[in-house]
């Protein structure tokens, strides 16, 4: 059975950094791309940033430069670092894998349906 648990949401401040984590388990990892999504109420869900079985990644334009997405040496944990946190960053934030998706492809794939999902992890950032 396919598993995906996010943990390290928190309230921060604006400028502060936080480092989320997607725990797998029931997949083969490499077989699998992995991504982020985040959800702010009265907003559309958004695709925040991917990691493909090739070691490609993807960022939304409104976290580049801030956030990172990566494969730790546990190589079924994927991490999402967050820096220079913004309140507009403030939103549940989900782990999605789908199998052998491309970076350019995930968030969309994954919306439709052909995906997992976790169960979420909130980030509030204050000002």
């Amino acid at each position: 059975q396919v598993q995906l648990v996010e943990s390290g949401g928190g309230s921060v401040k604006s400028g502060g950094s936080l480092r989320l984590s997607c725990v797998s388990s029931g997949f083969t990892y490499d077989r699998y791309s992995i991504g982020w999504f985040r959800h702010a109420p009265g907003t559309e869900r958004e695709g925040v940033a991917a990691l493909d079985t090739d070691g490609l990644t993807t960022y939304a334009n409104s976290v580049k430069g801030r956030f990172t997405i990566s494969r730790g040496n546990v190589k079924t944990i994927v991490y999402l670092e967050l820096n220079d946190l913004k309140p507009e960053d403030t939103a549940m934030y989900y782990c999605a894998a789908c199998h052998f998706c491309s970076a350019e492809s995930f968030y969309t794939i994954v919306k439709t349906g052909a995906g997992y999902w976790g169960q979420g992890t909130q980030v509030t950032v204050s000002s």
